[in-house]
């Protein structure tokens, strides 16, 4: 063991051998792991007690990458967090941990005693879902978990308290809303949908992505060269709003058709999570539609995309097909959801069947390069709850310059009979509006750090749908959808969906 902080700073493969050179001689070793963004009392002596459970203690911190925390969190990087610790004394050795959990580090470094304060005790109050996984990883490397039991403390408390982190309309809105009880409104709409049965109809797409690095113009054409780097393939568009539902939701049923040529249909069912199930439908002589965007890796940089496609009316035999499946099936669900992609799985009659049959329909009608001006809201006369971005709902009345509250109370609750509607605008967050209240809320957005836009405002209508149908005030309702958005702008296409366990952690984060 050294006393010198930076060569405290090791790697997890080197914190596994001196673990395991320790424990052949006898010794124990004790692991904390934390975010550790702001080191305060509640730390000290949470570590002091992790220190007297063993020879050694090792202490790990979460890298930035992983931080699910709100917007401008960490405060500090990862290099910075693990320095302050290693210069405390009763420290001997720190990691950082490039895992989403501390499992797969638990399983490598194999800690006698795993160290976690005592609001973890209880696991079903565990708000990352992680404590039961963490004590098997513990326990099958021959350690065991023990709980401190001192005063709880709080970084994000304190961060929020006396740190200046936000936009001055981002803090006096969360200043406001910390005193409204807010937290136990979303976490109550939340346990209520967790036995919903949840029923999308859209169109599935597959998202491609073309990595390439861009080398110059052609001397000899007038176009930009770019050399090909990597390649990710994501079932999109319906599968991958399913797969965030059922992460809040007890079942989910998917109806949507695919090409019967290159129609990904193994990609597709592998992607779903296990509480998916897939009716899928066949377009004959077409490819299941297929978006694939060329990609400048460094930044996630979209340069331009290419759409493999029929977006014509399907046959009129498959279209019946499908109609006649959701007025067969629609009011067996808690509610309805449509993901219109305007890609020609949803016609008129398709409309009618949704609307006579659901018990509660949620819309997006999406406008997009392929249908611009084409696939408006406006074709569904009636839902329970729109969710449309305001470029969408400017087009849907055909107003470009009134201000978008007008739009919403005046033109568009006008034209489509619903009671509640949310329009998502981008950095500027969501307003929200009930019709029956004539109530409108604006909830400011939570991050500017995006790395892919790609499907969050599917994620934002997958998750906020249920809570919409389960009874949840619009505002209410805004504030999950921001912070589903949030958390969905850092992920990369779809490739993971938004949980619940995270979502609770951000939402408490911001909240504190």
């Amino acid at each position: 063991m050294t006393n010198s902080p930076k060569r405290k700073i090791v790697t997890i493969a080197e914190a596994a051998r001196l673990t395991s050179d320790l424990r052949a001689a006898g010794k124990g070793v004790a692991l904390a792991h934390g975010v550790f963004d702001l080191l305060h009392i509640g730390h000290l002596r949470h570590l002091k007690l992790a220190r007297n459970h063993g020879d050694a203690l090792i202490v790990s911190v979460t890298a930035d990458a992983f931080v699910n925390k709100g917007p401008g969190r960490p405060v500090f990087p990862d290099g910075v967090r693990a320095e302050v610790l290693a210069a405390l004394n009763i420290v001997d050795y720190v990691v950082i941990s490039h895992h989403p959990s501390s499992v797969p580090m638990l399983r490598e470094i194999k800690p006698t005693i795993y160290v976690k304060g005592a609001e973890y005790a209880d696991a079903s109050k565990d708000v990352t879902g992680k404590i039961v996984d963490e004590r098997r990883a513990v326990e099958a490397g021959g350690g065991r978990i023990v709980f401190t039991d001192d005063i709880v403390h709080s970084s994000s408390s304190l961060i929020n308290q006396f740190l200046d982190i936000y936009d001055p309309s981002l803090r006096a809105y969360l200043d406001t809303v910390r005193s409204s009880a807010l937290f136990d409104r979303i976490m109550q709409g939340i346990e209520r949908i967790r036995d919903f049965r949840v029923l999308l109809v859209g169109d599935a797409i597959i998202d491609e992505y073309q990595y390439v690095t861009p080398m110059g113009k052609s001397p000899k054409e007038n176009m930009i060269a770019s050399r090909f780097t990597n390649r990710e393939v994501f079932a999109g568009g319906v599968i991958a709003a399913a797969n965030h539902v059922a992460g809040f939701c007890r079942e989910v049923e998917v109806i949507t058709a695919l090409g019967d040529q290159h129609s990904y249909e193994d990609l597709i069912r592998t992607s779903l999570k296990p509480n998916v199930g897939l009716h899928a439908f066949y377009r004959a002589g077409a490819p299941t539609t297929r978006k694939c965007r060329f990609i400048d890796p460094a930044y996630i940089r979209k340069l331009f995309e290419v759409y493999f496609f029929e977006d014509g009316p399907l046959e009129c035999g498959v279209q019946s097909e499908i109609d006649r499946k959701i007025e067969a099936v629609a009011g067996d669900f808690d509610l309805v959801i449509v993901t219109d992609f305007g890609h020609g799985l949803i016609a008129p009659s398709t409309i009618d069947s949704l609307t006579r049959s659901a018990n509660f329909l949620a819309v997006n009608a999406q406008s997009n390069s392929a249908n611009h001006g084409y696939n408006l809201v406006t074709r569904y006369p009636r839902a329970d709850f729109v969710c449309i971005d305001a470029p969408e709902a400017r087009l849907a009345v055909s107003d470009a310059h009134s201000p978008i509250e007008t739009v919403i109370r005046d033109q568009l609750a006008r034209r489509v009979r619903c009671d509640r509607f949310i329009v998502t605008a981008g950095k500027s967050g969501c307003i929200t509006y009930d019709t029956n209240l004539n109530d409108m809320h604006h909830i400011p957005a939570f991050t500017k750090t995006v790395v892919d836009t790609v499907g969050a405002g599917d994620a934002f209508l997958s998750v906020t749908s249920p809570l919409v149908a389960a009874g949840m005030p619009l505002d209410c309702v805004g504030f999950v959808g921001n912070a589903v958005g949030a958390i969905k702008v850092g992920i990369v296409g779809h490739r993971s969906a938004v949980e619940m366990a995270p979502l609770t952690k951000y939402i408490t984060a911001l909240l504190k």
